[in-house]
């Protein structure tokens, strides 16, 4: 039988908790800080003195995903979306397919929840997709920064396995 050898760990995060992988250019990710008392809590989604996005807020839903399930991959053309993670652990996937992109073809891959909760601005020509990785439903807002047009929608999608993507959502892509 050959012998096992242990791997090192690389460096994954700075000692002020930054990831130090390169993100996609244009992709921001602003952490949401929950504020509890013995009443509750008070999460704010979106501030428009934040300066992340400055579109106004025109159009907004929620999602659900239910466990172990996924949506995606959609991209735009004409809108941004600027969304919130609310419940449950998400696991957000990313595709730079704009090829003036400096990341073009770059892949990031993040992991959000009620104890991390975060607001995503996608900019277009980035393809998302989601994956539900928790035991229960978990739940997204989206604040498009274009109201969703019935007639002709601003939605391009690819199928969850792909020849343009490449990223497979059967690896385990944790520790």
């Amino acid at each position: 039988m050959k012998r096992v050898r242990p791997i090192k760990d690389k460096q994954t995060v700075t000692p002020s908790g930054e990831r130090t992988a390169p993100r996609i250019e244009g992709l921001e990710i602003r952490h949401a800080k929950t504020q509890l008392d013995r009443r509750g809590e008070l999460c704010e989604i979106y501030n428009p003195a934040w300066e992340l996005h400055p579109a106004p807020l025109v159009y907004a839903y929620q999602a659900t995903v239910r466990p172990g399930e996924i949506k995606g991959w959609v991209m735009h053309k004409i809108q941004t979306d600027r969304i919130f993670v609310s419940l449950g652990v998400q696991r957000w996937i990313f595709f730079d397919d704009r090829r003036k992109s400096k990341t073009y073809k770059m892949i990031n891959s993040f992991t959000f929840g009620e104890r991390q909760r975060a607001l995503l601005i996608i900019p277009t020509g980035i393809f998302h997709a989601v994956q539900n990785v928790g035991a229960t439903e978990a739940m997204f807002l989206n604040l498009p920064t274009h109201p969703y047009n019935h007639a002709d929608p601003d939605k391009y999608r690819l199928p969850v396995k792909n020849d343009l993507i490449p990223f497979n959502f059967d690896d385990d892509m944790s520790w």
